[in-house]
């Protein structure tokens, strides 16, 4: 532990909260190059915890009508629509197993000038990672790369919207990013730290739980998440957010959300095996030509002392709103506190020493 101090550094959250018998962490794994944007997960999170409805908005933000994660909303699909520049790089999977580009194939199917044969040209059946070469930034072709042309295809085949046309010249240049964000469950928990009354607690699990019946509605852990995850209920006061189903972990069952996702892009387990499962993934679309993969979260000796919700993701965090560097908020009380106790003895002696010498 640096410095002695348990509010930051690597360590096993559960044991340290006091759980002599706790078994492995758990957690989440968000792969988001293969969501599929379903809300899927936003649906089942709020069946299985009663979470009220939080009314039908249209917020002008592409699909996303949820928003942003709020005491109604514990699982928030984001939808990221995101322009890519010209030659933003060369042309992926050129060399693939399965048989030339998969991004030339599918250009000329939605061009109308291929045929898909009943499946995707250039993914084979049961291919688990199809979705996640198809949500990458494909460019141009070798051939139009070489000839000078910027037509690149971007988006599933004949996805336009009815009355749009599907050909080359009518595409957009833009891809979808989007990611199932949650509470990130953090291994130093500022909201932990600062709760006055004892109803945020870490499970045997490691995860945070908050126990709405003895919240007072203060509002200091919202003010200290890092990442803005927990929020008060209106007409309610009280803090709510994700508590990775907490009873169905105590029962052996697998979080709501993790069981209604269809592609597999939330997945749940002992912490460890998923940092190697994520590990590995990152590698495999490495080699495949998606080099902008990677994790948010997953390193013990961040800010937060790494999260039990982590994710792999195909961009800069702050293109998905999430902070880039964070820091758990209560890491530097100790040191804060000491300065405000020498401080308060430096203007003690000042006022003992000024009575003294002017009684004399």
């Amino acid at each position: 532990m640096p410095d002695g101090n348990s509010l930051y550094g690597p360590l096993d959250p559960a044991p340290d909260a006091g759980w002599t018998s706790a078994g492995p962490r758990m957690g989440f794994f968000t792969d988001t190059s293969v969501c599929i944007g379903c809300k899927a997960c936003e649906v089942a999170c709020k069946e299985w915890n009663a979470v009220p409805e939080s009314g039908f908005d249209l917020l002008g933000m592409s699909y996303d009508n949820t928003g942003a994660l709020t005491a109604n909303s514990w699982r928030h699909v984001a939808f990221v629509e995101q322009p890519v520049p010209a030659g933003h790089r060369s042309a992926a999977f050129a060399g693939n197993p399965t048989g030339g580009s998969a991004a030339a194939t599918s250009a000329a199917v939605a061009a109308g000038t291929g045929s898909t044969g009943g499946t995707t040209p250039g993914v084979p059946p049961g291919d688990p990672d199809a979705a996640a070469r198809m949500a990458s930034p494909t460019t141009a072709t070798p051939d139009a790369t070489a000839a000078g042309s910027a037509t690149r295809f971007l988006g599933m085949p004949g996805a336009a919207p009815p009355g749009r046309g599907t050909g080359a010249e009518s595409r957009t240049d833009f891809r979808w990013l989007m990611m199932s964000d949650v509470c990130k469950h953090c291994t130093h928990a500022a909201c932990l730290d600062v709760c006055p009354t004892g109803s945020l607690f870490r499970t045997e699990f490691g995860t945070v739980v908050v126990q709405e019946d003895i919240c007072n509605g203060c509002g200091y852990c919202i003010s200290a998440c890092p990442y803005g995850v927990i929020d008060q209920r209106k007409g309610d006061g009280r803090a709510w957010k994700c508590t990775l189903c907490y009873d169905r972990l105590g029962a052996g069952m697998t979080p709501a959300c993790a069981q209604a996702c269809p592609t597999e892009s939330i997945q749940y387990g002992p912490l460890d095996e998923l940092r190697g499962r994520a590990a590995q993934r990152v590698a495999t679309l490495h080699e495949r030509g998606v080099p902008e993969a990677r994790l948010y979260g997953h390193d013990p000796t961040d800010g937060v002392g790494g999260d039990g919700a982590f994710f792999l993701l195909l961009d800069e965090p702050e293109v998905y709103g999430l902070p880039p560097d964070p820091v758990v908020t209560t890491r530097d009380l100790p040191r804060m506190w000491r300065r405000a106790g020498l401080a308060a003895l430096a203007m003690t002696a000042a006022a003992v020493a000024a009575f003294v010498g002017g009684s004399s």
